[in-house]
């Protein structure tokens, strides 16, 4: 009976991230790329004094500042993803699906301008006036009441694609791989681990948005630039080796002859799916945070959330890529995901302190991903229902940490791959009908931002 789930899922995983979904996705993102008029490489500069909070006013509605609302979108994406995802590519796909990771994060900066500027946008409000964002909020405001069941498809496929599956799965198999737990033991020891972990989560859920943006602020810079400086080290050790390395990355994208085999076709779907994984781009996960930003500007917090792509996709994937590659270990490992990460670390970090590094790394990014990914499901259920049914859902999200902690990684992959497709078509086709209104609102901003009006 599970078994045939399992095999149910996949081949719906299969069929859903096909062409069709391929197209909207890097078609659509690459629609806005070049209708924004180059917005993300233009604005990058003033994205950041935006961050920086030069434009932060008290009285503006929302709850979260444009830094805690791209820290707590950041905390989302940068997580297990980043580790376990990258991995997950090159096993799949070999070194070339890194390339279509990039390509999605460059339009996948564009789709999260336009996304997320919808967000602040069309906000809504649930029955107690405490406002609201993302996809459904942006569905029934903007194109109208008759639009919704498009909204409730999202909200339904949120349920499921928000789930806290991937992460305490990788969270826990890491901590066993890392103690190296006796395989007769294993499932005691991550059913005990996935316990563990839903009770450290719930001390910070139950608290709200507002204690999850405190928390993610803190956290996010502290997990980057630790994450960063292992990498970079792996990197300087094994120094000789990047060339080659990019090069293989260049010509496996083109060839579809990866080393690990697999058509080009494949090899594109593995970068995107990924990078959907990663960065979340067009997935219209990052937009129900960012629509919770304090501000009357929603062209301001398009500009902030598409930094987010940049850092995670361009900047934490790579790097992790690159030590992979770099370490060799990729060819012909019998394992893929956090497993991957952690053998190619342990293979470059001497004193087998890749391992230890990499384990506090994974779990700064797995918690901080857990306790956002418990906003983004309880923002879905509230919109389906009011904002009392949908404190619930922190019930039932602490109750999947445990179940996720012991069952197999292909199953929670193709579970996830399949609710971010079913999630980006409603978010992807309702920002590419509405792209004329951020496109107005964004002419509108820069001329006021070229004769200093704000």
């Amino acid at each position: 009976m599970l078994s045939d789930i399992q095999n149910l899922v996949a081949q719906f995983s299969s069929w859903v991230w096909g062409i069709p979904l391929l197209i909207l996705l890097i078609g659509g993102g690459l629609y806005l790329f070049i209708y924004s008029g180059l917005v993300p490489f233009r604005y990058m500069s003033h994205a950041i004094a935006i961050l920086r909070g030069k434009y932060d006013k008290h009285d503006s509605p929302g709850d979260l500042s444009h830094y805690e609302a791209l820290s707590s979108a950041i905390a989302a994406t940068v997580g297990m993803g980043n580790i376990s995802g990258v991995a997950i590519a090159i096993a799949t796909g070999g070194p070339g699906a890194i390339f279509w990771m990039w390509v999605s994060a460059f339009v996948g900066m564009a789709t999260k301008f336009f996304t997320c500027s919808l967000s602040v946008m069309y906000r809504g409000k649930d029955e107690t006036g405490d406002v609201k964002g993302g996809p459904m909020y942006v569905i029934t405001e903007g194109l109208g009441k008759r639009w919704k069941p498009l909204a409730v498809f999202f909200a339904t496929a949120g349920l499921v694609g928000t789930l806290p599956a991937f992460q305490a799965n990788q969270l826990a198999q890491t901590l066993v791989d890392v103690f190296k737990v006796n395989e007769a033991n294993e499932f005691t020891a991550k059913l005990l681990l996935g316990i563990s972990i839903a009770i450290i989560v719930s001390t910070v859920i139950f608290g709200g948005i507002k204690r999850i943006g405190k928390v993610a602020g803190k956290l996010v810079p502290i997990m980057v630039v630790i994450y960063l400086l292992t990498v970079i080290t792996i990197l300087i050790l094994k120094i000789e080796d990047v060339p080659a390395i990019f090069s293989l990355i260049f010509t496996d994208a083109f060839t579809g002859k990866s080393i690990l085999g697999g058509a080009l076709g494949a090899l594109i779907i593995t970068g995107v799916k990924r990078a959907a994984f990663s960065n979340e781009a067009g997935l219209g996960t990052a937009p129900m945070m960012h629509g919770t930003a304090k501000t009357k500007e929603p062209i301001r917090e398009g500009l902030v959330a598409m930094l987010g792509p940049a850092i995670d996709t361009l900047l934490v994937c790579t790097l992790t890529a690159l030590a992979i590659l770099a370490s060799g270990i990729w060819k012909g490992f019998d394992g893929n995901g956090i497993t991957m990460t952690l053998a190619a670390f342990n293979s470059v970090l001497p004193y087998n302190s890749g391992s230890v590094i990499l384990t506090i790394c994974v779990l700064i990014f797995a918690f901080s991903t857990l306790f956002t990914y418990s906003f983004y499901g309880y923002s879905c259920l509230s919109y389906l229902t009011n904002s009392k049914v949908g404190k619930y859902y922190n019930h039932i999200y602490v109750f999947v940490i445990v179940i996720a902690s012991v069952i197999k990684l292909d199953f929670v992959i193709n579970l996830m791959d399949s609710a971010y497709a079913l999630m980006a078509i409603p978010t992807i086709i309702s920002t590419l009908i509405l792209a004329p209104k951020v496109k107005k609102a964004a002419t509108i901003y820069f001329q006021k931002l070229k004769t200093d009006s704000f």
